[in-house]
């Protein structure tokens, strides 16, 4: 392959891949160029099945006109024996033989031609079902296409809202709310580290360690007492023994 040969078939290629990606960008154009087009093959086709038609029925015109002129040629061929005109006679029995021919071709090519036409216009019939049948996919497809893109973008759109980003929106609150407990911790930390609180504490250990002198005070005196009430007692009762 020369070097010509394979530049021009790069070229071909990047034609047919522009071509082809057009395409598929818009099928709408692509299916409505198809429909045109057999649209016009659908014309040709019946300018030519109408030109069949018409030569089937000049055929049958002429073979009706002959077939007419043949009933004339028998009518008048008895007559011209019995008026003994021999002349006449074998003029009309030639005409008769060229008629008799010319009606024998006629119908043999009228049979063909009839045949044809009938195929032609079957043939134009299942032509016109392939257009309507064309119309009908193009209608399918581009509804799926419309259909297929829906569900794309409903499809990109919870993707957008995906579980990834709820897991991130919580784990986003949940961090917010350790940071809240911690910011209440520390200003709890904070305070239990006050001189107020630690001096607060100071005065309660105080105040019980005089509460605890003062209970011993009383023990003390209580017992004190006990023990005078006892002397007493026992005084009392060694003089009343003497």
């Amino acid at each position: 392959m020369g070097i010509f040969d394979r530049i021009i078939n790069v070229i071909s290629g990047f034609f047919s891949n522009l071509v082809g990606t057009a395409e598929k960008s818009n099928p709408e154009a692509v299916y409505e160029a198809a429909i045109q087009g057999r649209i016009k093959q659908h014309g040709e086709l019946k300018k030519a099945v109408a030109g069949i038609v018409y030569l089937r029925n000049k055929l049958e015109s002429e073979r009706e006109q002959k077939t007419k002129e043949l009933a004339d040629v028998n009518a008048q061929l008895p007559v011209a024996i019995e008026s003994g005109d021999d002349e006449v006679a074998l003029l009309l029995l030639q005409k008769k033989n060229e008629l008799d021919k010319a009606l024998a071709d006629l119908t043999a090519e009228l049979a063909k031609i009839s045949e044809q036409a009938e195929e032609a216009k079957g043939s134009l019939l299942s032509f016109q079902g392939e257009i309507e049948k064309l119309k009908r996919e193009r209608d399918q497809m581009l509804a799926k296409k419309a259909t297929a893109e829906a569900r794309i973008k409903i499809q990109g759109s919870l993707d957008g809202l995906s579980t990834d980003a709820d897991i991130k929106a919580l784990e986003n609150v949940r961090e917010h709310i350790e940071k809240l407990g911690a910011e209440a911790d520390v200003s709890s930390e904070l305070k239990e580290n006050s001189l107020d609180e630690r001096l607060k504490a100071i005065r309660v250990k105080t105040g019980d360690t005089q509460a605890k002198s003062q209970l011993e005070e009383l023990k003390k005196m209580h017992a004190a007492k006990q023990a005078a009430g006892a002397v007493v007692a026992e005084g009392a009762a060694s003089k009343k023994t003497l």
